[in-house]
């Protein structure tokens, strides 16, 4: 049964981070919809701008487009009715004899074809092909770079980093699409370095991704004040686009060794196949993590008779070789992130002692992977894993 929410369900909601969307005012037709979502974009100017959208080729394009669509909605009657009551700004009330013509006498069909917008009819609801908001944002960031006033603090900075490429201390990488983007970091996108500086609170936005705002220095001497999600897209497609390791995170994981590398041993991941109850309700979540500089699979041929293996087989159920690294600290440090989430069981050996496994973790095997991937990309120590979300969240180490 449908029941409608009520403000005690809202505000529930609110608390736990749910947006709740306002109810359609009823009775409004599809057209009368989409004239009133075209008139909240340019309300939303406003407020970022402090003024009504002006026409004129001094003008950003996007403003100008706004510009046309308020002009057509002042000139049609219906429109003004319709938006009288949401008009917050009064943007109605101005220019009332109707819309103002171009300054750079352009009439509003030239302005939209120069715009990229194909204009179908006379009615502001017909416009199509109107550039995404990303594209928007994008050219918006892009035209927005300006001199970085500050640049003597960072070219050091640039030049340090340079100096690390040229000894090998530093290495490009191709940019993932999900690398981490965070202060400290450099890039290289567009054939210019790119250093993030700063980055502000992170926010939702409206299609329900979390994204926050960079201040981004480039090595020419100029900076931009841009998205988080504008700088991994620009990254992404540029075939050149790059990242620039940490002076200590080199590959650490590889299938087959580079010259001049050492092996050094594998990281395994194990599933027992014990019938301890806990561990059989829970087998695809139950898993050993483990370094070894021999074969997995002699490490593990006796381990029925191995309380550290439960006193069970296992299944190998992944392996990550390594070179030039140091086992022992690599095993402490991924059983530090995982130490939230150690399995608390004894178990008895053949001889009948209690053993306490140190091992074993409840923990799924793609968040071990995503430790692993952390790992070779030198990001883990930001991380620990969160039993509550199943997932690496950021924590002090």
């Amino acid at each position: 049964m449908n029941r409608k929410f009520t403000e005690e369900d809202d505000a529930l909601l609110t608390e736990l981070g749910v947006e709740v969307e306002p109810e359609k005012a009823p009775g409004r037709t599809p057209r009368e919809e989409r004239i009133v979502a075209g008139f909240e974009e340019i309300q939303r100017f406003v407020d970022a701008h402090g003024h009504a959208p002006c026409h004129g080729e001094g003008r950003d394009i996007f403003e100008r487009l706004h510009a046309v669509r308020l002009d057509r909605i002042r000139e049609q009657e219906e429109c003004r009715a319709l938006l009288v009551p949401l008009d917050r700004q009064g943007l109605l009330d101005e220019r009332p004899g109707g819309p103002s013509p171009s300054p750079d006498g352009m009439d509003d069909d030239a302005l939209l074809a120069e715009l990229g917008v194909e204009a179908t009819g006379p009615d502001i609801t017909e416009l199509r092909h109107v550039r995404s908001a990303a594209e928007k944002r994008a050219a918006e960031e892009i035209a927005s770079r300006r001199k970085c006033e500050d640049f003597d603090v960072f070219r050091p900075l640039f030049e340090q980093v340079q100096n690390e490429l040229d000894a090998g201390t530093r290495q490009t990488r191709p940019f993932e699409l999900k690398a981490d983007i965070e202060p400290g970091r450099f890039f290289i996108v567009g054939g210019q370095k790119a250093y993030v500086a700063e980055m502000g609170e992170e926010f939702t936005q409206d299609y329900g991704d979390r994204d926050a705002r960079l201040r981004v220095i480039f090595d020419n001497g100029t900076e931009n004040n841009m998205l988080r999600r504008s700088l991994q897209r620009a990254l992404h497609k540029d075939g050149a686009g790059r990242r620039i390791t940490d002076p200590t995170a080199g590959p650490l994981f590889a299938d087959q060794t580079v010259e001049g590398d050492e092996a050094s041993g594998t990281i395994y991941v194990l599933r027992s196949k014990a019938d301890i109850p806990f561990v059989a309700e829970n087998r695809n979540l139950v898993h050993k993590i483990g370094v070894t500089s021999g074969k997995v699979e002699a490490r593990i041929a006796r381990a029925r008779l191995d309380p550290t293996y439960l006193m069970a087989d296992v299944e190998v159920v992944a392996t990550y070789r390594l070179y030039n690294i140091d086992r022992g600290r690599l095993e402490k440090l991924i059983h530090r992130i995982f130490a939230s989430a150690r399995l608390d069981i004894e178990i008895e050996d053949r001889f009948g002692n209690p053993v306490v496994p140190r091992e074993w973790f409840l923990a799924p095997l793609d968040v071990i992977d995503d430790a692993v991937g952390k790992i070779r990309k030198g990001t883990i120590t930001r991380y620990v894993y969160d039993p509550d979300s199943a997932t690496l969240v950021r924590g002090s180490c």
